[in-house]
């Protein structure tokens, strides 16, 4: 394997996709429907955290399997935005997504599509790469849903491959979460509904998220878990600490890569060092800021560093795990 230089961020993406995001006029069944002019943008978590980190300007390189067409276009998107990459070839095509925004309803149509099917040759061309890349790493970000051929268990294996990383961050939901919690994970980046899914609870009500908090560094080895909620702000919480953080007023152009810009943001200021309520601070603006931008565009910088200083973060006396 060819020399690598000296990494800070490294992002793994195992179900990449070429997002294609338009608007109509109208939704409308059974009618063909004249639609805007596309935008194609890379698609798939650790790819938009490491899009969202070179804006915040941060480096982060983005290992991810792509092949086909669609793969080519993958690769050339991510290139655009300068974003270093390390491209795991596959024989199946990338896949791609469509979001479609309806200008009367106001409402945004997301169809996700499966992705491309991964040998197992190919999926451990993936731990391999992060096998050879964590001891350069200080973050090692894992992000997404799994494509079909990968195991359950995919995302243990990932953190078990980046044992020589001081912090590794999985985003993921369901059945293929738990691997690596029960493996061991710095950070943890669940939203509202996939907490409660998580802990098995269905109040929203604060303190029965943080008992459920609690719960799950009992039964797992997590060091964070930073939970977002929309317009109702957010909570990151670790062993010692609490920490609330309130939403943002936004009228949305587009909900997509909300959360992915909320860890991406977050991450950015662990990586310079800062304290958790900046960490915070700054991934309740990224996720905000990322509903300003139209498709898929992501959160841009400048809306960031703006809209932060609007986040009030506070702590939560009397909480302990």
């Amino acid at each position: 394997m060819a020399e690598i230089p000296q990494l800070d961020i490294v992002t793994l993406t195992i179900n990449p996709a070429v997002d294609i995001s338009t608007s109509v006029s109208k939704m409308v069944p059974y009618t063909k429907m004249r639609c805007a002019e596309p935008q194609r943008d890379p698609g798939g978590g650790g790819i938009n955290v490491a899009r969202v980190l070179k804006r915040l300007g941060l480096e982060a390189t983005a290992v991810y399997p792509a092949g086909g067409a669609t793969g080519q276009t993958l690769a050339a998107l991510v290139e655009r935005e300068a974003v270093r990459s390390i491209v795991i070839p596959i024989s199946n095509d990338t896949r791609e997504d469509i979001t479609v925004f309806d200008e009367t309803s106001k409402e945004q149509f997301r169809l996700v599509f499966p992705g491309a099917s991964l040998s197992e040759f190919e999926w451990q061309q993936c731990l391999d790469t992060i096998a050879h890349l964590s001891p350069q790493a200080g973050f090692v970000i894992a992000s997404g849903s799994l494509p079909p051929g990968v195991p359950a268990d995919f995302y243990g294996r990932v953190v078990r491959a980046s044992k020589g990383a001081a912090r590794v961050i999985v985003d993921t939901s369901g059945a293929s979460l738990k691997p690596a919690l029960e493996a061991g994970v710095y950070l943890i980046k669940p939203n509202l509904r996939e907490f409660q899914e998580l802990a098995g609870i269905s109040c929203a009500d604060e303190p029965a998220l943080l008992e459920a908090g609690r719960r799950l560094f009992e039964r797992y080895r997590i060091e964070i878990i930073a939970l977002s909620m929309g317009p109702g702000g957010a909570l990151l919480l670790t062993r010692g600490i609490a920490l609330r953080a309130n939403g943002l007023a936004m009228e949305p152009v587009s909900v997509s890569g909300a959360g992915d810009s909320f860890l991406g943001a977050m991450v950015s200021r662990l990586a310079d060092g800062d304290k958790l309520d900046s960490a915070l601070r700054y991934g309740v603006a990224g996720g905000s800021a990322a509903l300003l931008s139209p498709g898929t565009g992501l959160c841009l910088g400048a809306d960031v560093h703006r809209l932060a200083s609007s986040v009030n973060v506070t702590t939560i006396s009397g909480y302990h795990a």
